[in-house]
């Protein structure tokens, strides 16, 4: 009973953050508003993990769920902050400057990720949760396994292909199509042969 209303929570205040970037016309205000419903979910979430995971306290992979949280919560908050530093005009940023940010806070998700996604437990709460992904525990391993082996050359491509690129938003939207995609794509495979029987 718990459990449901922690789930409840976390939807609902993931819903008010939605809201409030809906209803406010302040950007700062909606921007303000909206991390701390986020935040309020993530600290439900970090405090409920193996609750909602059914992994007991003393499973390691509870430790390696609750780094991804705070790793994701801390991220967060680097962006708010350097949104409203920026939003108010209390740093003025170059357009290069917003590119080399984003590219930043871009390559180290994917690198931190990356590393931690094969050690990522079966979830659904945590890691590249695809219908069939979250319906088998080998898919998951198997996508999950994905995401760290392409993870750092994708970043290198990433880098490499940023001077040469002149549209940045295409170019990173691009690197995440492909770092989210080819592990989906190979993992369903992977899903289908299995329940065909093929494997």
């Amino acid at each position: 009973m718990k459990i449901n209303k922690v789930r409840g929570a976390i939807i609902f205040l993931s819903f008010l953050a939605l809201l409030a970037m809906l209803i406010f016309e302040s950007g700062l205000i909606a921007l303000a508003l909206s991390t701390i419903c986020i935040l309020a979910a993530v600290i439900l979430l970090y405090l409920n993990l193996a609750e909602l995971t059914d992994i007991s306290n003393n499973n390691p992979k509870v430790k390696t769920l609750k780094f991804v949280t705070i790793f994701d919560a801390v991220v967060m908050i680097c962006c708010v902050v350097a949104a409203f530093l920026i939003g108010t005009g209390t740093i003025e940023i170059t357009e290069n400057g917003e590119k080399f940010f984003a590219a930043c806070i871009t390559s180290i998700i994917m690198l931190v990720l990356g590393n931690i996604a094969p050690k990522l437990p079966f979830s659904k709460h945590t890691g590249l949760r695809l219908p069939w992904t979250v319906a088998d525990e080998d898919t998951w391993v198997v996508a999950h396994r994905l995401v760290g082996y392409i993870s750092i050359p994708l970043v290198l491509a990433y880098i490499a292909c940023i001077p040469a690129i002149p549209n940045f938003e295409v170019l990173s939207m691009i690197v995440i199509i492909l770092w989210v995609g080819i592990p989906g794509v190979l993992s369903y495979v992977f899903y289908y042969k299995k329940i065909k029987g093929l494997l």
